[in-house]
């Protein structure tokens, strides 16, 4: 059979067609760049909602950042266990504070909404544990800022779109999305993209025949035979 010739979607199409189905997401940017740093740690290989519990705890017990500078992991791990991966995690989150506090003297992140984009992420990613996903949530849902985290939903509906290379690690898909949007379309596709491999695109058994972005997916066509 001659498989069926594929236009590919662009990041605009793509956006629209899942928005029209999710809702248009909206960028509100809460101004708490250490919050969102610690917080993204704290979300590694967990849900949402437990990574959501294991901060509330974890600031019950430390109601300041200096406060959690003065202690040991040990007293971490216990507050973070909603999240999973309390004993890697707390020393993580430990060093973190430690160099943040080293170069600054104090928490405040917020100058990093006005350093160039690339150069945020440099400052960022130079911490120890932090990576170019939980680089960009700091400066996407902290700051405003046009960076682009690829989790493994994102990750996994931009390649079967033909969007990344097939052999493209994460961070390879960083770079190579931010450069296919416009600053205005970061957020938005971030979004829409989860939300699409969490309802449709999933893993295993993706629900194709209901995907608004089917005539443009090469895997979704190779997936229901056409």
């Amino acid at each position: 059979m001659t498989r069926k010739r594929i236009k590919p979607l662009s990041p605009g199409e793509i956006i629209a067609r899942l928005s029209a189905l999710y809702g248009d997401p909206v960028w509100r940017p809460h101004g708490d760049p250490m919050s969102e740093l610690v917080l993204t740690i704290l979300s590694q290989n967990t849900s949402d909602a437990n990574s959501g519990r294991a901060f509330m705890r974890l600031r019950q017990g430390f109601d300041s950042w200096e406060k959690l500078l003065a202690t040991d992991p040990d007293a971490i791990v216990p507050l973070i266990q909603a999240g999973g991966l309390a004993r890697i995690k707390a020393p993580r989150i430990k060093a973190i504070i430690e160099e943040v506090w080293a170069r600054l003297g104090s928490f405040d992140l917020m100058f990093l909404a006005g350093m160039p984009l690339d150069e945020a992420k440099t400052w960022l990613r130079s911490l120890p544990g932090v990576g170019p996903k939980t680089a960009a949530c700091v400066l996407m849902f902290a700051l405003g800022r046009p960076a682009l985290p690829v989790d493994t939903h994102v990750h996994r509906v931009a390649q079967r779109l033909g969007l990344v290379p097939p052999k493209a690690g994460a961070a390879q898909a960083h770079d190579i999305l931010e450069a296919a949007l416009a600053p205005e379309q970061v957020y938005p596709f971030h979004i829409s993209l989860i939300k699409h491999g969490r309802r449709l695109c999933h893993a295993q058994r993706p629900l194709c025949e209901g995907c608004p972005l089917l005539d443009g997916c090469p895997a979704g066509q190779k997936f229901v035979g056409v």
